[in-house]
């Protein structure tokens, strides 16, 4: 049967390749360092475990209202005005299987055929793909280390145009970690004034996985003149290692969160009630599990930087938040492998880590960044160092000539 245009326009997602990858050379039994998966490798808290069997147990298995069961929007408006100063009424909330899904939802609720949607570079990479998916057309903007991988004032105000819709900004950004400051957000916010008709979509999943001190700013927050065209995401995947649970928010406009909440009633009726619940204890019960889990990230992430800004011809910068480093390997393009076969991008170099070393990364082009891969360290200090080490050796033995 034909697929749909739609479907033909868009890729699968890169890193689920990679995932999928390194699950198939594990099944052959070899040992594999793996470096691209984005979810945390703690196991989720107990007391959330036991939120989740409670309602089992108490029969809260059927359907839950489409955004969402009362007592979690409840939950989300409680962290927002706690974390940020927010208020939202529950008109303004709703509830998805994932962030994900919500995100996506946001744009089919939005966009026609041709509108533009602007994501900075580097991005997740999945946002291109899903406004494909959705009849728009993606403006990528270069946003380079020297920017701190940030969109900029001007290059916002150079990208936007009669045909835009949104704005994406994902802070703490995948993959790169950075986070915009209260300063960059009011410039930007400076931008968007003057353009009415520009909705911003801010991905915001990352927040709690932090190593500031004060919690990272969120532009409604801090610019109340854009409320009504701010769609803010997160969810509890991130934060309290609950990936599989499926469950993610949305907060905005009353009117889109309607229209979002309408789309879910026809494709999945509402999020897992089981997990709903599971997702309120987290957000509601104690906040241990993050403040521990933050303070290993820094950890990992501090020993990881050193020894990859120690490997020749490899250097990244310290992330604000997540728990990725983008890595750049420009230097290695142009050289040639043991066998004479040559590192002509940076999919050819992840190719190399892992075919020579047993290293799996996730090439920096998926993520609009060529020329740089993307390491998670989400994953245990042993396999972090012995990994390192394995790319040091990667690099090493790739030479400017061909062999002879």
């Amino acid at each position: 049967m034909d697929t749909a245009r739609r479907v033909r326009r868009i890729n699968p997602s890169p890193s689920t390749a990679a995932a999928q990858r390194v699950r198939e050379l594990k099944s052959q039994g070899l040992t594999i360092h793996d470096l691209t998966v984005g979810e945390p490798d703690f196991d989720t808290p107990g007391h959330v475990k036991a939120a989740a069997i409670e309602a089992i147990e108490a029969g809260e298995t059927k359907y839950t209202p489409v955004n969402g069961t009362p007592r979690l929007r409840a939950a989300i408006a409680a962290k927002l005005r706690a974390r940020h100063g927010l208020e939202c009424t529950d008109a303004q909330i709703t509830v998805g299987g994932g962030a994900k899904q919500v995100i996506f939802l946001a744009l089919a609720a939005t966009l026609d055929e041709g509108d533009e949607v602007i994501v900075p570079a580097p991005y997740w990479v999945s946002y291109p793909d899903m406004v494909r998916a959705n009849d728009g057309t993606p403006v990528v903007v270069d946003c380079p280390a020297s920017d701190g991988f940030k969109l900029t004032p001007e290059r916002l105000a150079a990208a936007i145009t009669e045909r835009t819709r949104w704005v994406v900004l994902n802070t703490p950004g995948n993959p790169t970690g950075s986070a915009y400051t209260s300063a960059e957000l009011r410039a930007l916010a400076e931008v968007l004034l003057d353009h009415p008709r520009v909705g911003v979509l801010t991905d915001e999943i990352y927040d709690e996985i932090w190593y500031g001190e004060e919690p990272p700013p969120t532009l409604t927050a801090l610019e109340p003149r854009l409320a009504g065209r701010v769609f803010l995401t997160n969810g509890v995947s991130k934060t309290y290692a609950m990936t599989g649970w499926r469950i993610g928010y949305g907060v905005g406009p009353a009117d889109l969160v309607t229209a979002i909440n309408t789309l879910q009633s026809q494709t999945s009726s509402c999020p897992s009630s089981v997990s709903q619940a599971a997702a309120a204890a987290a957000l509601t019960g104690p906040q241990d599990f993050v403040r521990d889990t933050v303070r290993v990230y820094r950890q990992r992430r501090d020993a990881t930087v050193k020894l990859v800004n120690d490997v020749p011809g490899l250097s990244c910068t310290v992330p604000d938040g997540g728990f990725y480093l983008l890595v750049d390997c420009r230097a290695m393009i142009g050289r040639f492998t043991p066998s004479g076969s040559p590192i002509r991008n940076d999919e050819d170099f992840a190719r190399h880590l892992l075919d020579s070393r047993q290293v799996a990364v996730i090439h920096g082009t998926a993520y609009g960044a060529p020329g740089y891969f993307r390491i998670s360290f989400a994953t245990s200090t042993d396999v972090l160092t012995e990994a390192c080490g394995r790319i040091a050796a990667a690099c090493a033995e790739l030479s400017p000539v061909p062999s002879p």
